[in-house]
């Protein structure tokens, strides 16, 4: 025998599907990666971003160079649990480490796989950076100065750092150093994200 459910009335009962309105996070996170390259070489001196005052004092009570500069500042959006990937040729960073030229370049890499709004546990909002990595290949000079044109020997180097993070939303924090080229200097990684205004 068939059962049917009976509403009131004797009416067969109707199942309607469940309507859920699922709204998509459309949060976006303005990020800014840092390149200050420290070095005991004469520099002129050069007026960093104020708000990367709190990181050059922390640079200056901890790490034993005379002078920092910004070689670059990378800024790029990205939405809430999305993923960064950017690489670029020559640049900022080649002028950073001043062994790179038309001939021999240096190629670098910036890749985070998730970065992520939440909330520590105080409460207070953070983001996550998730499978944070930076990495570049520097040319080494390992031969005579050129004469006439012709490039000296070159090798490259393999230099870079990967890791997973937390910082403060909106506050800029080091994330490493990293020593490159016979000179001694170093590139010290700071980065900053925050939800943005629109």
């Amino acid at each position: 025998a068939n059962f049917h459910a009976l509403r009131p009335h004797g009416k067969l009962a109707q199942s309607t599907p469940q309507q859920t309105d699922v709204k998509e996070d459309e949060t976006n996170l303005d990020t800014q990666l840092y390149l200050i390259v420290a070095t005991n070489q004469s520099v002129n001196d050069e007026k960093l971003p104020a708000s990367l005052d709190g990181v050059v004092k922390q640079l200056r009570t901890t790490l034993p160079f005379k002078n920092y500069r910004l070689a670059a500042t990378l800024i790029n959006r990205v939405k809430n649990e999305g993923r960064l990937d950017l690489s670029w040729i020559g640049g900022p960073l080649a002028s950073a480490v001043g062994s790179s030229s038309p001939a021999t370049p240096s190629f670098s890499q910036f890749k985070v796989r998730m970065v992520k709004l939440t909330k520590n546990s105080a409460g207070d909002p953070v983001v996550q950076m998730l499978g944070f990595n930076f990495g570049a290949r520097i040319p080494i000079q390992v031969g005579a100065v050129a004469v006439n044109g012709v490039v000296p020997p070159t090798n490259y180097e393999t230099t870079g750092l990967a890791t997973d993070i937390s910082i403060r939303e909106g506050e800029p924090v080091i994330v490493g150093t990293l020593n490159v080229g016979p000179s001694g200097d170093a590139i010290i990684l700071v980065v900053s994200a925050k939800r943005t205004s629109k």
